[in-house]
């Protein structure tokens, strides 16, 4: 029987692989980026009362009415944007659900999708699947800036969306009020929608602020806004996240949910409701929970003779190991892994022509232990 792909360039994700190779050499994962520490008690409490209480049969598609309520109440303290609950919200088995969600359900066969390179490994699949193709723009080396007259001039008339992921990963980039008023004059004018990637909202650092597109008014009113609670509050093996779109993006996006998943694990839900209703302190205080680690993890690094890049968000370390070995980063995550018991993703990864630098990531969504043990191994180095 012969099976013709419809994803030729897809095999298994790296993340898999390298975690794979973190177990069979008894390495520190620093690799897939997961916490090895578990969210508050408070929300594993309400979990069990949930499941406890009745509530393990399907959610509404859309997503429990209190969860929605609590995360449109959120979305107007945080960004100053009125939503409505009913028709702008979406509960999602996850982030990447969503993204998934968010580009079948406008992006059409012969259409293009702009993605920023480095970026996450699902976008692209996504986008082949709906018969598109992704056009790679890369950012600008060494602050992973976005160029935006190259995106500019990427537009085509066959541009049906842009990606965007603020804070960024892999780099911990972030965008600044002036990007989005910059990609807001790219796209005025045309039928191109906007899809942000938020996943990492909360944790950002130095007193930045956040600038989420749905701060901007005129790039909210064409876009899908996507968050994870997963990232938030520390449990990424529940799955849950949630898409911000207006009415009649949310109506499109949610006749492909309905059939991809239907609705989300009503349990975990009914527990984030109770999260945000009775502890929003939890999310408000992120930013300096993630700074303390990013900078414990920066200082037990200082000796070691990886040259370490600027981190404004998200949990990834970029390090550069020019100093160590002159081999392409693949080779040189199997050989760390291998040789000094610590697993990392190669950087190229994250693009499609991966660009002559030596660059992996470091996950410093671990605890004080892990941190302490992977530094101690790559400081020999």
């Amino acid at each position: 029987m012969q099976i013709q792909t419809k994803l030729p360039k897809v095999g298994t994700t790296i993340f898999s692989v390298m975690s794979q190779l973190a177990a069979q050499h008894k390495a520190v994962n620093l690799g897939q980026g997961f916490p090895d520490y578990d969210g508050p008690q408070s929300l594993r409490d309400a979990l069990a009362e949930a499941m406890n209480s009745g509530k393990n049969q399907y959610a509404p598609m859309t997503g429990v009415p209190k969860l929605r309520e609590q995360i449109a109440l959120k979305t107007e303290k945080l960004y100053g944007r009125k939503v409505s609950a009913d028709t702008e919200i979406t509960v999602t088995s996850g982030a990447t659900e969503a993204l998934f969600a968010a580009i079948a359900a406008v992006v059409h066969a012969g259409e293009e999708v702009i993605v920023l390179d480095p970026c996450y490994d699902s976008y692209e699949p996504a986008i082949e699947l709906a018969g598109a193709r992704a056009v790679h723009i890369p950012l600008t080396l060494p602050d992973f800036s976005v160029d935006w007259q190259q995106v500019k001039a990427a537009i085509s008339a066959k541009t049906r969306m842009i990606l965007i992921n603020s804070p960024h990963n892999p780099s911990g980039a972030v965008l600044a009020a002036s990007d989005l008023d910059a990609l807001a004059e790219i796209v005025r004018g045309t039928d191109i929608f906007v899809l942000s990637d938020e996943v990492y909202e909360h944790i950002i650092f130095d007193g930045l602020a956040h600038q989420s597109v749905l701060r901007h008014a005129e790039l909210a009113a064409r876009s899908f806004v996507i968050s994870s609670f997963g990232k938030t509050y520390h449990c990424t093996g529940w799955k849950v996240g949630y898409c911000v779109a207006p009415p009649q993006l949310s109506a499109e996006f949610r006749k492909v949910h309905q059939y991809l998943t239907f609705c989300t694990f009503s349990p975990a839900q009914w527990a984030f409701a109770d999260a945000l209703e009775r502890d929003p302190q939890h999310y408000l205080d992120l930013p300096k929970f993630y700074q303390a680690k990013r900078d414990r993890f920066r200082a037990l690094l200082s000796g070691s003779k990886f040259k370490l890049l600027p981190v404004k968000g998200a949990y990834f370390q970029l390090v550069d190991y020019s100093a160590i070995g002159k081999q392409d980063d693949l080779n040189f995550c199997e050989w760390l892994a291998r040789e000094a018991g610590v697993a990392a993703i190669p950087v190229s990864a994250f693009y499609e022509v991966p660009p002559d630098a030596r660059l992996i990531r470091l996950c410093f969504a671990k605890s004080d232990d892990t941190l302490t043990a992977a530094a101690e191994r790559l400081c020999r180095l």
